[in-house]
């Protein structure tokens, strides 16, 4: 065997033998992270009412990579408002126009992608918002009952 062969076959063996050591219990509790293992994506809704009502839909990657959100066209969300008896008085999406182009949002650890709209005219009342995430592979959906006076 020749020189390099003899460095080559030196340098897997110190390779193998730097993968199969054991980890002691100390260095095993030095690795745990906060973050959820893979991807995890979770989302939350804000409801805030004064003359108007104003949503807040957040949207947060609390996995340990980056998320890609798919969206089969230019509507990212949607908001439904229902009175009591659980019929629709306000939806976000009605009379808009959306493009047909596929898109997507990346999102990297700890990062929020949040979306605000507004009901201009609400009539006192107790209701439920009803807020979709409509990502292709992340859909969420979020309630909040709230009441106008």
């Amino acid at each position: 065997m020749n020189g390099r062969g003899a460095f080559v076959m030196l340098a897997i063996a110190v390779l193998a033998f730097a993968c199969t050591r054991s980890r002691t219990p100390e260095s095993l509790s030095t690795t745990k992270t906060p973050h959820k293992k893979g991807v995890a994506v979770a989302s939350a809704l804000d409801v805030r009412v004064d003359d108007r009502v104003h949503f807040a839909l957040h949207v947060v990657n609390e996995g340990d990579r980056k998320v890609e959100l798919n969206f089969k066209d230019g509507m990212t969300h949607d908001i439904a408002v229902l009175d009591e008896q659980g019929r629709q008085v306000w939806r976000w999406s009605d009379g808009r126009l959306f493009t047909a182009a596929y898109q997507n949002r990346v999102l990297a650890r700890d990062d929020t992608l949040s979306f605000t709209e507004s009901w201009k005219s609400p009539v006192p009342g107790q209701y439920t918002a009803i807020v979709r995430l409509v990502s292709q592979n992340f859909p969420q959906e979020k309630r909040v009952a709230f009441a106008v006076r």
